[in-house]
């Protein structure tokens, strides 16, 4: 007679691999890289098979989005961002991010404040998150609108964004901070827009 595994005990073996998949991630997304990083380096990382790495994540972009505990999944956000006019992108952008961050600080917002504060470490996991945002981010919105300089253009809307979000959530600077949403993206829809599709100064 074949003997069942109790129902408790594959649900704890199952949250034992995901935690084992999520510890390897966090070790290879900061040694290598957002860039660098695969599953089946992960997979390997963690001593189980690439499968079942994609069956409790499905792709890398959502399974970063956990190992740092992200509030939303960046490629889901990124595809709402670019679809419609390109000169609206900022706004759309804002209101998205504004949006997400808005419900993690009413639901307490411990988590969004630990992992913005980390924006200003200098270690891996900081590092990793830093270059995921820029390049993975906000250089493919100025690469799929066509601008000029995307490195730079993304950059600028990094610090922009983490500025805004910084200032409203984690410094909670009046009026900022208890300011209207959709006021905010009247307010730095522009200056991001000009970043992603104006002209720039020339560099020195």
């Amino acid at each position: 007679m074949t003997q069942q595994i109790p129902q408790r005990a594959r649900r704890s073996e199952g949250d034992d691999t995901r935690e084992q998949i999520l510890a390897a991630a966090r070790r290879e997304f900061s040694d290598r890289g957002y860039a660098k990083t695969t599953m089946r380096g992960i997979a390997s990382s963690a001593g189980v098979d690439a499968a079942l790495v994609h069956y409790y994540f499905g792709n890398k972009d959502k399974l970063f989005a956990a190992a740092v505990d992200l509030p939303a999944v960046p490629g889901e956000v990124l595809r709402h961002v670019l679809d419609g006019d390109p000169e609206q992108t900022a706004a759309r952008m804002l209101r998205t991010v504004l949006g997400v961050w808005d419900a993690e600080a009413a639901a307490g917002g411990g988590r969004l404040t630990a992992l913005l504060r980390s924006l200003a470490d200098d270690h891996g996991p900081a590092t990793t998150l830093r270059e995921y945002l820029t390049n993975q981010l906000f250089a493919r919105i100025t690469t799929h609108l066509g601008s000029d300089r995307p490195q730079l253009r993304a950059a600028l809307c990094f610090s922009q964004a983490v500025g805004l979000i910084l200032t409203r959530y984690v410094v909670r600077a009046e009026p900022v901070a208890s300011a209207d949403r959709e006021f905010l993206v009247e307010c730095y829809a522009p200056t991001l827009q000009r970043y992603l599709t104006g002209e720039l100064p020339a560099e020195r």
